[in-house]
């Protein structure tokens, strides 16, 4: 599975007050960009404006259909695309934000502002949190329409933004996620349900030192902030930082113990390679879980960490729970196919993940589904894998759009699929921002592909340091020996990877077999 960040593992909002949790323009300087707030009521209202209520639940109904249409619009022709993008992508931009003017999803704290919401007959983070989102859009826009001054909501709003950005692949809410936490601050300085909106913000945007930098504003306002607990947990891992990682996961478990805290403190023991705690825990979290979207998140996770150790009747146990509770979650969805696809069952795997890009087409299952397509070998079939994989451009150019930085994303999929040197310096640029095990191992793989083993070797080695149990890890690492002449530690690192997770990936598990087959014949 691809690195677990802020984007992929979202986390359940609660009621109280301490409580909560937690795409550059791709045409230059002619993109457009939203207004920023003040200019008018329809753009401080962020997609609360004048529209009637008829014509909202229209356009959020067909919302999802919009944006898969413009990112496959992109796309269409796929050799095409990399000829058309600039000029394409003002228009992509535009269907998106106004594709994703309307939908809200998530919650937030619960404050003076957000009781008013519950009183004005709207419903309350935990409710947004736990039942239909589209029901909760209407309700929230409705109230900010009659309350435009209550600063809580418009956080509340902020960070459904976030929520649905991550939970429906949907960067175009990141504009507006930024322009509704920016009114809350406006009418209240310094509340910490904005700041906290802000760091989830940061971080859903790759901006990990922002989000530790709005985290920590919103934990010194209130230092039982569940959101900010847990972003900064987030971006400490995701700088690289695993002992502030650790520390951070157990004062958010002294603090604020729940679903939230317990799936990132599991997470930061599995970096560190100790996955039996990292199982207890998650196990713990899931028989406290009620809502079904706990246990969908909790459940997932579960059968990730399983899928990571190559135990896939396990993980597909675990996401056989997730979606019985809901069987619309991406994340479940996704992870069984790759377990399906891992258990030979190759057939059931295609078909889910053609499911799940057909609903949202990010990088992760673009990838999987195009190297299903690839190993399969027939003509066609590597046609269909080029289309997925300039669905990715098309993606990332979106995703720049709204504000987030897609370095990694695009340093993993060019690197196998694409411009190995735009592979490297799209490696180089995030290894730049922080040093975490995943953008190692990125750099490592990208120096690799364009013939630097000799200085891809200590990033390989880097990525493995921590103990983390990653079959992709290990195979990038033995290849890499391998070309500098290491056979015996190539040797190593191949069979551990397919010892590990025997089916880590369609094409790269078949390379692994090749190379160690071909070390042990010369031994």
């Amino acid at each position: 599975m691809p690195p677990r960040t802020t984007d992929s593992t979202p986390e359940r909002p609660d009621d109280d007050h301490a409580s909560s949790t937690a795409p550059e323009p791709c045409a230059g300087d002619d993109a457009p960009t939203p207004p920023p707030a003040g200019e008018g009521e329809a753009e401080d209202t962020a997609g609360v404006g004048a529209e009637g209520k008829e014509e909202k639940e229209d356009r959020t109904g067909a919302d999802s259909g919009q944006r898969v249409v413009a990112v496959r619009r992109a796309a269409d022709g796929g050799r095409r695309w990399r000829a058309l993008h600039l000029t394409g992508c003002a228009v992509l931009l535009a269907v998106a934000v106004t594709g994703g003017a309307i939908a809200v999803g998530g919650g937030q704290d619960r404050g003076a502002g957000v009781d008013a919401v519950s009183a004005a007959g709207a419903l309350s983070p935990g409710d947004l949190a736990r039942g239909d989102l589209d029901a909760g859009i209407a309700s929230l826009q409705k109230h900010l329409r009659a309350q435009p001054k209550d600063f809580g909501s418009w956080a509340t709003l902020g960070v459904a933004y976030v929520e649905q950005a991550r939970t429906k692949g949907d960067p175009s809410r990141y504009p507006q996620a930024q322009r509704a936490l920016k009114r809350s601050l406006g009418l209240e300085p310094g509340n910490d349900q904005a700041l906290a909106g802000q760091a989830a913000l940061a971080a859903a945007r790759h901006d990990f030192p922002g989000a530790l930098t709005h985290a920590d504003r919103a934990l010194k306002q209130n230092p039982y902030n569940e959101r900010a607990l847990c972003t900064r947990i987030d971006a400490l891992v995701e700088l690289g930082r695993y002992d502030d990682a650790a520390k951070a996961a157990d004062t958010a478990d002294d603090r604020r113990p729940g679903i939230p805290v317990f799936t990132r403190y599991a997470y930061v023991r599995e970096l560190r390679g100790d996955v039996r705690t990292a199982r207890e825990v998650l196990e713990r979290a899931l028989s406290s879980a009620h809502a079904p979207a706990d246990v969908a998140y909790v459940a997932t996770a579960l059968g990730q960490l399983a899928w990571n150790q190559g135990e896939y009747k396990t993980a597909l146990d675990h996401y056989a729970r997730a979606l019985a509770a809901d069987d619309a979650y991406l994340p479940a969805l996704e992870g069984r196919a790759r377990a399906q696809a891992a258990s030979g069952d190759r057939t059931a795997a295609v078909r889910g993940l053609e499911q799940v890009v057909a609903r949202f087409p990010l990088p992760g299952p673009l990838v999987a589904l195009g190297e299903l397509y690839e190993d399969r070998g027939a003509d066609g079939d590597r046609a269909k894998a080029g289309d997925q994989y300039a669905l990715v451009d098309a993606w990332t150019a979106l995703a720049r759009a709204g504000g987030a930085n897609t370095d990694l994303e695009t340093a993993l999929a060019a690197a196998d699929h694409g411009d190995e040197k735009e592979a490297l310096r799209a490696a180089r640029a995030e290894w730049d921002r922080r040093h975490s095990v995943h953008t190692a191992d990125a750099l490592a793989w990208a120096l690799h592909v364009n013939g630097r083993d000799e200085e891809a070797l200590p990033y390989a080695r880097r990525a493995t340091a921590t103990g983390y149990r990653n079959a992709v890890f290990l195979y990038h690492r033995g290849v890499i020996e391998r070309a500098t002449g290491d056979k015996r530690e190539a040797r190593t690192h191949l069979k551990a990877a397919l010892d590990l997770n025997p089916g880590f990936s369609p094409l790269g598990a078949r390379e692994a077999r090749t190379a160690l087959k071909d070390l042990e014949g010369n031994r």
